[in-house]
């Protein structure tokens, strides 16, 4: 499904350039000037300061989240954190310095300020960057951005920034529909099988395929956070119906809370995606603490803005699952490692961070949804190294098979991280040239792990759907190590916080290995699901009792 964002959070056209004196950069073609922009209206703009020490904080990250690393489990503090992200004193006071001269006042948004926000009229604007803000039009939607084509930063200014957004980025913004997005209405109860499991996906079937327990969880401090943007909303009405019908050994369905980020809404009907992410971590993680994040901002800014609401939290939610992403062809590198240094941030504090890997096979899709045949396209931010990408599968009659639709493959911007090198190549031995030249063997390979993506059976405003997408894959998988965590806290131990490193080291033997299906696209085969990790599938689907037995028995440094 991935809603949202992968067509409906689709990027379609970003130039960004290295800030110094001049970025100039020429739009998509899809994106025409309809006029100058209004000099009197408003613009918001974000400006990114260099980190002071980011490979501090990647270092950082990985020691404590290598199970051989003494430092295992030892996650960072909030300062901690801060302290490797925060800007040089030099650089807020070049930027703030030539902000002051004209007369524009900057708000820090990030807790440890690195990143400042302004409002200022477009003529304003215009005059500070020798811009030329104009209005552009989507030519396949009623999308309009407010955009400038170039930008001159002063000499003695640009070395202290790294970008500003939006100015040339022509990102469009999440959008409320999407083709992978497929929701299917039941028939009625007496005309159906009387085993679901063979058709659809439900609690029953996850717990028993899984090894999913269905004793409520417990532990003091766990909690597990879901992310909503455009508009979705889970209502209590609709949980509580989808416990009384699939969830009947729960007597008192469990609540949520719902926690507005930047205007996000807090109430009203569900909507499908809300809802499938909402009941199926409650209904599976029983009883563990659930937030869903509900934020308003509909650009990539949206992002962005969540996870620095969550850094300024003392307590965070111990795993994070979002069920919506981008192509990766919208971001060039300071964009992309802004939103991966936020995840890495997430992690070193103990905080899972979990992504859906998309819903487009190996291919992504122009915004009017012709293919892209020349090269494979990678999501985004599933390309991250520090964080999880959760593929799809489909099946419980016998071994899973890799669902067609399922996103993976390799970044053209990050590189491969040492934890999965050794798997990755494994996989590149065994396939040879097959796929030669369509993408990078280089890169971050994903997704990491997989779960069922299949017709997810939800409730929806008084009907059950069902609903496809590793968008349903990763709540699935955040629920496992929600009940994970349940267990190590529990026994005294910390939560595991970013996983990829344990999965890759000695994690496989304790997932479904998934060794049949394809994600193809355009015409492709695309990348076939093999022993091992593969693009597809990852290193495979959860066994939990395997995993619980991996996770209670781990000894830093050993």
């Amino acid at each position: 499904m991935f809603p949202a964002l992968l067509t409906a959070l689709s990027i379609v056209a970003l130039s960004l350039g290295v800030l110094g004196r001049q970025t100039t950069v020429v739009p998509k073609s899809n994106f025409v000037p309809l006029h100058p922009a209004s000099t009197s209206s408003s613009l918001q703009l974000t400006l990114v300061l260099p980190p002071a020490n980011i490979d501090g904080l990647h270092r950082a990250l990985y020691d404590v989240s290598d199970p051989q690393s003494a430092n295992y489990g030892k996650h960072l503090s909030k300062a901690d954190v801060e302290a490797f992200v925060a800007p040089e004193p030099d650089s807020v006071k070049a930027v703030t310095d030539w902000l002051a001269q004209h007369s524009i006042h900057a708000q820090t948004v990030s807790p440890s300020g690195d990143m400042l926000r302004i409002d200022i009229p477009v003529s304003t604007a215009n005059t500070l960057l020798a811009a030329n803000f104009t209005v552009f039009k989507d030519k396949y939607s009623d999308v309009t951005l407010t955009r400038t084509l170039s930008v001159t930063i002063p000499d003695d200014v640009a070395p202290y920034l790294e970008y500003i957004y939006p100015t040339t980025q022509f990102v469009m913004p999440l959008q409320p529909k999407n083709p992978p997005f497929e929701v299917v209405t039941l028939p009625p109860k007496s005309k159906r099988q009387t085993d679901f499991c063979a058709v659809d996906v439900l609690p029953e079937c996850l717990e028993s395929y899984y090894h999913i327990p269905t004793t409520p969880a417990n532990a003091t401090g766990n909690s597990i956070g879901v992310s909503g943007y455009i508009d979705e909303i889970a209502s209590e009405q609709d949980l509580q119906i989808f416990f009384f019908a699939w969830r009947p050994d729960v007597p008192t369905p469990p609540e949520f809370t719902v926690v507005s980020v930047e205007g996000g809404i807090t109430s009203g009907q569900g909507t499908p995606e809300a809802s499938l992410d909402i009941q199926y971590t409650v209904g599976i993680a029983t009883n563990v603490p659930t937030t869903f994040y509900s934020v308003g901002e509909p650009s990539a800014q949206g992002a962005i803005d969540l996870v620095n609401f969550l850094l300024g939290l003392d307590e965070l939610p111990l795993v994070l699952t979002t069920s919506y992403g981008f192509f990766e062809s919208g971001f060039d590198v300071d964009f992309a490692n802004t939103f991966c240094n936020a995840y890495a941030q997430l992690g070193a504090r103990g905080t899972s961070v979990l992504f859906a890997s998309g819903d487009t096979g190996v291919y992504g899709f122009e915004f009017e949804g012709t293919c892209n045949t020349t090269v494979f396209e990678p999501t985004f931010p599933s390309g991250c190294p520090f964080l999880t990408s959760v593929g799809g599968t489909t099946g419980f009659d016998g071994p899973e098979v890799a669902a067609d639709f399922s996103s993976g493959g390799f970044s053209n911007i990050f590189p491969q991280p040492d934890y999965q090198r050794t798997a990755v190549q494994n996989y590149l031995n065994t396939i040879g040239t097959l796929n030669a030249g369509l993408f990078n063997s280089s890169g971050r390979a994903f997704p990491d792990v997989s779960a069922q993506a299949v017709r997810y059976i939800t409730e929806v405003n008084g009907s059950f759907i069902g609903i496809n997408g590793t968008s349903a894959s990763s709540p699935v998988f955040a629920s496992v190590v929600a009940l994970l965590n349940d267990a190590r806290l529990n026994s005294g131990q910390p939560p595991l916080g970013f996983i990829n490193p344990l999965l890759y080291s000695q994690g496989a033997a304790a997932l479904n290995d998934v060794t049949s299906g394809s994600n193809p696209g355009c015409g492709t085969q695309g990348f076939p699901a093999l022993e091992g990790w593969d693009p597809a599938t990852g290193l495979g689907s959860p066994d939990f009792d395997k995993l619980l037995a991996l996770v209670s028995g781990i000894q830093p440094g050993l």
